[in-house]
């Protein structure tokens, strides 16, 4: 039979992170972007973080290749203020937020990754300032009543010695769903400055079970170990100094008991991670070696009272640890209490929630939240309002604090405050038959942000173990900050005839952030002032092929001592075309096909253009 062509990606998915329960996006009154899980094998992207540059709105400050390392940024905001969930369980780290892209599953066992813009901390509690990405697994998603037995795997070979392999399988009926799966990615890597290579060894092994105990209630287990050693040079430093390797080892579970019914739902969570960061700046220093630990229990009561009105309400609790040689053995708790309302009358759907939290850092807080949809034949009108709050890290409190000398680097402060925030957005949708044109403008108004500064020594708060000649950044409380911004996003689906279909996301985003203080800080002055993307897939008959790009405009830096800036801006464009051949699907992708030479952040050179080709099997 000929081959046909398949829907690529909804236009109008559903979704459940905005309210906890399953809506289309049309319907949530936020802005929302979902990712299926079909998408991510057609993209030249080698990791979740790549994945996610492409996504409207999403910024991704990559310091290194294939999940090395990268920051992620929403909406103008630092990378410590966005939350990233797995079926709806934090996995963000207690060491630093720069660990937030590890994001420990296969891309095989992804069902869909939805991305909810603007604030989120009344329904997800801290980190959701910005932005929350909640990635929901084939496993605990799905259950089918025929049996279904599915698998993958593939190879993949490129320049500077670049390979990849894995594998994967899925089982599932009406009684039990389970998946296994492998991967491995590895290279060289290209020259970095004085000839270091930007290597990588990327490990992941990740299983999870769902089973059916009865016709109300479900158990569920996740659990998985991602291993990623990587050249880290001048990652956190712009000394000449710095030829930094590191290794982070997480181990994460995450266990769900959950009953239905025809009108409600009980779900109780147990995770725990824990991570062991090893970075040495160079064969000459001491490693640093830190280990965390985050413990969460949940339980969360969701209820259909009728079509028109829904609730959910829970409860978490968070305990944080740390153990370090150089930040210090620490610990915090983390308790609050949530609920939120969906109510939908005529044309008009409001969603208010509220959550109250205690946190050892900052005491007890109200955090309050509120959405509200019109929606009229093929226009929907939205606008939301919400407060959040964000407490320290640990790297943030002690960073470089147990050492017995620090002639440079950057200097924790155990006496921040805590962020706090109010943010307001408005915007439309527009859907027609094969398009979707969506516009939102926001606001966000923060006190007390959290960001490095560089601080003389004279001027350091701590001195004990510091240099007189010492180039530090210290920490600090920046009073005020304003940012506003316009996002603009046009999905494109159309099947052209019995055998093509065309896909086309293109999304525009335009920002401007304002500090009170004098002296300009490290990451609030690093999120792109213009950033375009765009995604084109277009799939013939058995040939698929993607293109995707993407442009930044920024402020430049510059460090000439490790002869390093970051350009005024940069375009990067990358495509992959396969070929299906009976269960076989064959692969050319190409990075950076323009070769050009850029940075996210100062000093961490990304690579120019990169050729891999693979094979994949699917059954």
């Amino acid at each position: 039979m000929p081959a046909r062509a398949q829907e690529i990606i909804a236009l109008d998915p559903l979704s459940i992170t905005s309210s906890r329960i399953d809506q289309k996006v049309s319907e949530t009154g936020r802005s929302i972007t979902v990712i299926e899980g079909k998408l991510i094998e057609r993209l030249p992207v080698n990791s979740l973080d790549e994945l996610l540059k492409y996504a409207a709105s999403v910024e991704i400050q990559q310091r290194g290749p294939a999940g090395a390392q990268a920051d992620i940024v929403v909406r103008g905001g630092t990378f410590q203020q966005v939350l990233v969930l797995i079926d709806g369980i934090k996995i963000n780290d207690p060491i630093t937020g720069h660990f937030s892209g590890y994001m420990p599953i296969a891309t095989s066992q992804i069902e869909r990754i939805e991305i909810l813009r603007g604030p989120a901390a009344a329904g997800y509690g801290s980190e959701a300032v910005g932005a929350v990405i909640n990635i929901i697994s084939k496993t605990f998603a799905q259950f089918k009543k025929e049996k279904a037995l599915s698998g993958n795997a593939g190879i993949a070979a490129g320049e500077y010695g670049y390979w990849m392999a894995h594998a994967g399988f899925q089982k599932t009926n009406e009684k039990i769903n389970y998946s296994i799966a492998g991967q491995t990615t590895n290279a060289d890597g290209q020259l970095l400055r004085g000839n270091n290579r930007g290597y990588f060894n990327n490990h992941l092994f990740s299983a999870n079970a769902a089973v059916k105990l009865s016709n109300k209630w479900k158990a569920m287990l996740h659990s998985s170990y991602d291993d990623r050693d990587f050249a880290a040079q001048n990652f956190y430093t712009s000394f000449a100094s710095d030829t930094a390797v590191e290794r982070v080892r997480t181990w994460w579970s995450h266990a769900k008991l959950k009953r239905e019914t025809n009108n409600g739902s009980d779900e109780i969570d147990i995770a725990y991670k824990n991570t062991n960061d090893v970075y040495q700046f160079n064969p000459a220093a001491i490693a640093n070696d830190n280990t965390s630990g985050l413990f969460t229990l949940q339980y969360v009561h969701s209820k259909k009272i009728s079509s028109s009105f829904f609730y959910n309400a829970g409860i978490m609790a968070e305990q944080r640890t740390i153990r370090s040689n150089d930040r210090g053995n620490h610990q915090n708790q983390h308790i609050a209490g949530f609920g939120s309302i969906v109510y939908k009358y005529k044309k008009f759907s409001v969603n208010p929630g509220l959550r109250i939290v205690h946190d050892k850092n900052y005491g007890t807080e109200i955090l309050p939240q509120a959405n509200l949809l019109y929606r009229t034949g093929k226009l929907g009108l939205k606008a939301n309002a919400g407060r959040a709050i964000r407490s320290a890290d640990f790297t943030e409190r002690y960073n470089n604090y147990n050492k017995s000398i620090v002639t440079g680097g950057s200097i924790g402060n155990p006496d921040l405050q805590a962020e706090r925030s109010w943010s307001y957005e408005v915007g439309a949708d527009l859907y027609f038959n094969h398009l979707k044109i969506s516009a939102a403008w926001f606001y966000r108004d923060q006190n007390n942000v959290i960001d490095y500064v560089a601080t003389p020594y004279a001027d350091m708060p701590r001195k004990e173990n510091l240099v007189p000649t010492g180039s530090y950044a210290l920490a600090k409380n920046i009073k005020k900050v304003y940012t506003s911004g316009l996002e603009i996003e046009l999905n494109y689906q159309k099947k052209i005839h019995q055998h093509s279909q065309l896909y086309v996301n293109i999304a525009a985003t335009f920002l401007r952030s304002s500090s009170s203080d004098a002296v300009p800080s490290f990451y609030i002055i690093s999120h792109a002032k213009t950033l375009l993307q765009q995604t084109i897939i277009y799939h013939y008959k058995k040939l698929n092929t993607a293109i995707t790009s993407i442009y930044k405009e920024r402020n430049p830096r510059q460090a000439p001592g490790i002869n390093a800036i970051v350009s005024p801006h940069y375009w990067l464009v990358n495509v992959k075309t396969a070929y299906q051949f009976k269960q076989f699907n064959l692969f050319v992708a190409v990075n950076n096909i323009g070769n050009v030479r850029y940075s996210d952040l100062l000093g961490s050179k990304m690579p120019q253009s990169w050729t891999t080709a693979g094979l994949n099997l699917s059954f």
